[in-house]
């Protein structure tokens, strides 16, 4: 009987998805189907045409653009892949595997930001999270936003502000953000039979028991390089001054991550690494060139108030959420919305965390059908669930960790923290 009942649940899921998606057809049919580089590309052709640039300015501006920080995104985002293929070689390799659902979670947003993956951190953990699938995914969610190497790091190097005191701003965020998305899963998910039917196919294949801190152990020695970095001044002594700083941390991080899986794997997570950072960097230098046109033909002044504090903040927060719910993915959002809005910081007297974190924030709303996050926690952690409960969970949730967040977030910097 609960065989047929699963059918039927299953059959009524595949026609709310196919719904769905004739619904997403209707409207941007009349689109075309480009990459967001070729739109932003496009976007900033037209954009200083529209006004007037001649065909030189606009290429030296595009150009100029282009190339902001691009090195200081590689240096970031290539030890950054590379440490995340290495942990998924530990967890796929059943390294990971016997630890207790309690566990998953409290790891779950450490791994989002060691990995610089919300899906790969969930991906990992998730085997053994058994009746706690959904607090692991917003758990990775919280993480890869609000903690280094991620989030913070890669908002602060695309802003041109220093990143030194983010870390502890970020711990302080994570735990009432990540708080309240528990108390959400808790009030809202299936009851515990239901998820203990749900997770007992999907964790069938768990591995086999063995020590989280191997796998974990290089997030561990970043994050201890960089509270030494903050603690002490080694500017007379260059090589250890460069791996006690975030990107020189992150290289000793990956080069560990490298030495604890087997030799021959090693090109392939280096090879992982180099694919993914080639398509964000394009990305990245799209927004780049992009923002320097806008803030060419456009007043800054027009679009963030500068003298501004709170509505600064709210307006990059509002700002970061049009791009998030245009692009879906986190991660590149994170790449597009940094260049665009640093003119904007850089001509305000926003605080740098708190402009930083109100784009963190920004890119909490919401998880819809358009990221990846969500078929991944969609199918694994609320496979049951109906289109529309499984919607309103997660981009519920996520949406208010992003309110409570941006309320923290405006007392802080009123009180001037």
């Amino acid at each position: 009987m609960s065989r047929v009942i699963n059918t039927q649940q299953d059959q009524g899921i595949g026609q709310d998805n196919g719904r769905y998606q004739n619904w997403v057809h209707m409207i941007f049919s009349v689109l075309p189907s480009w990459p967001l580089v070729i739109w932003m590309v496009a976007a900033t052709l037209i954009l200083g045409l529209s006004y007037g640039m001649k065909a030189n300015q606009l290429v030296h501006i595009f150009n100029a653009g282009w190339g902001r920080a691009l090195g200081e995104f590689a240096l970031i985002l290539l030890p950054s892949f590379t440490l995340a293929a290495a942990l998924t070689r530990h967890t796929s390799a059943g390294k990971t595997g016997g630890a207790a659902s309690g566990v998953a979670t409290v790891v779950s947003p450490f791994a989002a930001a060691s990995m610089v993956c919300p899906d790969t951190a969930y991906a990992a953990l998730s085997p053994v999270a058994g009746t706690h699938k959904t607090s692991v995914a917003f758990g990775s969610y919280a993480g890869f936003k609000l903690l280094f190497p991620a989030g913070p790091l890669i908002v602060a190097t695309g802003l041109g502000v220093e990143s030194g005191s983010l870390m502890l701003y970020g711990l302080a965020l994570l735990i009432p953000v990540w708080a309240v998305a528990v108390g959400w899963v808790k009030f809202w998910t299936a009851s515990k039979k239901e998820e203990a039917e749900i997770s007992e196919g999907a964790s069938s294949g768990s591995c086999e028991k063995s020590n989280l801190l191997i796998a974990f152990a290089p997030f561990i020695v970043l994050a201890g390089l960089l509270v030494i970095g903050g603690l002490m001044d080694f500017s007379s002594t260059p090589l250890i001054d460069f791996v006690t700083q975030p990107k020189g941390a992150l290289i000793f991080a990956a080069v560990w991550s490298l030495l604890s899986i087997g030799r021959a794997h090693r090109r392939e997570c280096i090879d992982s690494a180099v694919r993914r950072t080639g398509s964000l960097l394009l990305v990245i230098g799209a927004a780049s060139a992009f923002g320097a046109v806008l803030t060419t033909v456009v007043p800054v002044g027009d679009l963030v108030p500068v003298q501004a504090g709170l509505l600064g903040i709210i307006g990059l927060f509002v700002l970061t959420v049009i791009f998030k719910l245009a692009q879906g993915s986190s991660m590149a959002t994170f790449a597009a919305v940094a260049p665009v809005a640093a003119p904007i910081v850089a001509a305000s007297n926003l605080p740098p965390s708190a402009a930083v974190f109100a784009i963190c924030l920004g890119s909490f709303v919401a998880i819809l059908p358009n990221d990846s996050f969500y078929w991944l926690v969609r199918r694994d952690g609320l496979g049951l669930e109906s289109e529309g409960r499984v919607m309103f969970i997660l981009a519920g949730g996520a949406t208010l960790q992003a309110v409570v967040g941006l309320v923290i977030l405006l007392a802080l910097t009123a009180m001037g923290v």
